[in-house]
């Protein structure tokens, strides 16, 4: 336990935003950084549960509860609460490949399912968990390390999104010779081309793919099996093919007018977006411009506010976003929502704010 009461003592704190009227103007992330010492004053917070429900990871009455990827939270919270970033950084690599990714854009369950929550406000988890990795990267502890020994086994891997990354870093880690095949001219799939760079900057991912390269991953992008590559090839080339597509295709909207001259769906508005931001700092023209237009978005998720977001950065002239449920309540039901689920409550996303 980092200190009895911590939770007590010390209030829930978030590293400040940019304000929103400066950050539209460019295309940096919104979020700042918190003081080493304010960072480890919040992993005083952590009450180190008998049951730690935050990395459980589980679907419990039909709500998620905890984190997926089972992450050791009490105990890295506990470190940093010591100031031992490095055995930090350590236990957060036994079970996360990529917390700088996870650190800036997973919805964090684990904050829902945080004991401390019960009573009051949840410990800052994803801030705490950033925080790790990225004083690792700046420190030089997160170097590449290509396995000792090759098992001689070759391994094809389709696509290069989070899950193709990770799958591909794990079996190079194994020891086995890992090439992974993009139809995208960059390495990321969803991390580089589908959250927009104000949430996740591209050279933290592109960070991570160099870091892969020189571990002995093989990137080939601006292929795309099943038409620049037979399927059959790499079955007969490689020892295993693991398939890691994303989810591009997106849900039809089947009703009078949706396929009418300025209807896009949302991959191809953002995606064109990032492109040419990387490519020419949207210099090239190439891409769904929202600039001077009254731009309606339909869905209230994650991704319809990301649309919000880069509507907002093109210079569009009014934007009106309609979501098909009705708006979550201010605090959590608890008969129908009950912890340790994910609080299913009211939020303002950064794209309104």
């Amino acid at each position: 336990m980092s200190t009895p009461t911590g939770f007590m003592e010390y209030k829930r704190q978030l590293p400040a935003d940019r304000e929103p009227a400066e950050r539209i103007k460019d295309w940096e992330e919104f979020h700042k950084h918190m003081a080493e010492e304010e960072l480890r004053t919040q992993g005083a917070r952590c009450m180190d549960c008998g049951t730690p429900y935050c990395h459980t990871g589980i679907d419990m009455i039909g709500g998620t509860s905890g984190c997926p990827v089972h992450n050791l939270i009490p105990e890295w919270n506990n470190l940093v609460y010591r100031g031992l970033w490095r055995e930090a950084l350590e236990r957060l690599h036994k079970t996360n490949n990529f917390p700088e990714f996870t650190g800036r854009v997973c919805p964090a369950p684990c904050e829902g399912s945080c004991t401390v929550g019960l009573i009051g406000q949840p410990v800052t988890i994803k801030t705490i968990e950033e925080a790790i990795i990225e004083k690792g990267f700046e420190e030089g502890w997160v170097v590449p390390q290509p396995p000792e020994k090759r098992t001689g086994k070759r391994v094809a891997v389709v696509g290069s999104g989070p899950a193709g990354l990770a799958t591909a870093a794990q079996l190079n880690k194994a020891g086995h010779t890992v090439t992974v095949y993009e139809r995208s001219d960059r390495v990321g799939g969803l991390l580089m081309y589908g959250i927009p760079t104000m949430k996740l900057d591209k050279k933290v991912v592109q960070r991570r793919v160099d870091l892969l390269e020189a571990e002995g991953v093989q990137f080939i992008t601006n292929t795309e099996i099943g038409k620049d590559i037979p399927a059959q090839q790499l079955v007969d080339d490689y020892d295993a093919v693991v398939l890691c597509g994303g989810a591009t295709k997106p849900r039809e909207f089947n009703i009078e007018g949706s396929d009418l001259k300025g209807v896009h769906y949302a991959m191809d508005f953002l995606n064109s977006s990032i492109k040419s931001y990387l490519d020419s700092n949207l210099e090239d023209g190439n891409y769904l411009s929202a600039q001077d237009k009254d731009v309606i978005v339909i869905g209230g998720g994650d991704t319809g506010s990301d649309c919000v977001a880069t509507s907002l950065r093109h210079g569009c002239r009014t934007i009106t976003q309609f979501g098909t449920h009705t708006q979550a309540p201010m605090e959590r039901d608890r008969i129908n929502n009950p912890w340790p689920q994910f609080p299913n409550v009211y939020t303002l996303d950064y794209a309104q704010e």
